[in-house]
């Protein structure tokens, strides 16, 4: 029950974002995906490297172009276990978030 409580909390939260909202959390969570791939680089657990779009979502058609991208960095990641690639891609995600956080910001004055 306390589950389901949850659940229906976490869906109430989401639908109720505004789409700015929504592209912050998706930076945070890419952020904090990244520095798990980067322990995981560490510790040689080349599966948390896989990935999938989830495309219930409109945005996911909008952001295709920047997920092919990140994929295809993570995939260099994977098979080359260079830890420079993921020092790249890092700083990339951190200013998306931070330009969308400005955006945000700037739009619900």
């Amino acid at each position: 029950m306390m589950a389901s409580g949850y659940q229906q909390y976490k869906n109430q939260s989401v639908s109720t974002m505004t789409q700015g909202e929504m592209l912050l959390l998706l930076f945070d969570e890419l952020v904090k995906r990244i520095t798990r791939a980067e322990l995981a680089l560490k510790d040689q657990q080349m599966d948390i490297f896989e990935h999938t779009l989830n495309r219930e979502y409109a945005i996911s058609v909008q952001l295709r172009a920047l997920y092919d991208f990140f994929i295809y960095e993570l995939s260099r990641v994977k098979a080359s276990r260079r830890q420079e690639i993921l020092d790249e891609v890092k700083p990339l995600i951190e200013e998306l978030r931070d330009a969308f956080r400005q955006a945000e910001k700037k739009s619900t004055r």
